[in-house]
């Protein structure tokens, strides 16, 4: 009997307690800096600004009449690619239909692709901004040009599988740099 009574009471003394509380769901909540955004001015005939959360941008990359920098961002492992072409010999129609062919890529793994056209005449920007939603490489793309004589296209990039869900919070943060960056584009004469 005494074998008995020492296990039940060890039950009641341990069984007796507070009520266990269902915890609530948690959910990611990721912060990124205020951005604060300088002048850029790199060795291309345009200069534009760009978010001091990414790493100073080294040289230019040349191919033919391409030239290009990457912006990137190490804390976000993620790179938006800028790739310049000068306008000549009527190119210009070609060099739209091939940044338009880029974005249309990724609609075998984008639910949707959305775009902004963005116009400013002041300083002779005129381009277009493409979101893609879903599970696709890239989650934005832009171009800007003078029509005359400058073209300039970007591409963000992350260094992960595409995950929409995992990658969006910095999607979004770079949507906005990304913006900034084409609304600040201005052309050396």
């Amino acid at each position: 009997m005494k074998r008995l009574i020492a296990p039940i009471l060890s039950l009641f003394l341990l069984g007796c307690g507070d009520d266990p509380l269902p915890k609530p769901k948690g959910y990611l909540r990721l912060e990124y800096p205020k951005a604060i955004y300088k002048k850029t001015v790199v060795p291309l005939p345009f200069t534009f600004e760009k978010n001091t959360l990414s790493a100073p941008i080294p040289n230019v990359k040349t191919s033919g009449k391409t030239k290009g920098v990457d912006v990137k961002y190490p804390s976000l492992k993620a790179t938006i690619y800028l790739t310049y072409k000068e306008v000549r010999d009527n190119n210009l129609d070609s060099l739209l239909r091939d940044a338009q062919n880029l974005t249309q890529k990724h609609t075998i793994k984008a639910d949707e692709i959305s775009y902004n056209p963005y116009e400013n005449h002041e300083h002779k920007v005129y381009g277009m901004f493409y979101e893609i939603g879903g599970d696709a490489a890239s989650q934005s793309q832009f171009y800007v040009t003078d029509s005359i004589n400058h073209f300039l296209s970007g591409s963000l990039y992350f260094y992960a599988k595409p995950n929409y869900d995992s990658i969006y919070p910095a999607s979004e943060y770079l949507k906005k740099d990304i913006k900034r960056l084409m609304e600040s584009v201005r052309w050396e004469e």
